[in-house]
């Protein structure tokens, strides 16, 4: 790719282009009202502290709904599984962080 100026019949064909884009009102309002979308606070979610009897709840249905998909094999008892799984997995995670942070200066 070269960093030189464009060829003439270029520079004069984007300069046509730019020049329809300027006059085109609508482009122009959608241009100065556009919000950049920010990415979803994920701040909760890091700082979830779950307790202990919520995710042996959690592991108990994940387990329960994991036997129940194999020996039956009924679909939507497999897709309820692959969504529990997850939230218990990151909930046994949050739980062994936390147990495995070292307290404070001023204990736990």
């Amino acid at each position: 790719m070269t960093t030189g100026r464009l060829p003439d019949h270029e520079q004069r064909a984007l300069e046509q282009i730019e020049a329809a884009l300027r006059r085109d009102r609508r482009l122009d309002r959608r241009l100065r009202t556009l919000r950049l979308r920010r990415c979803p606070d994920l701040a909760p979610i890091a700082a979830y502290r779950p307790r202990v009897g919520t995710v042996g709840i959690w592991l108990t249905l994940s387990v329960t709904l994991m036997i129940l998909g194999i020996r039956t094999s009924e679909p939507w008892l497999i897709w309820t599984f692959a969504a529990v799984w997850p939230v218990t997995l990151y909930g046994v995670f949050r739980l062994l962080c936390r147990w495995s942070e070292r307290p404070g200066p001023g204990g736990e």
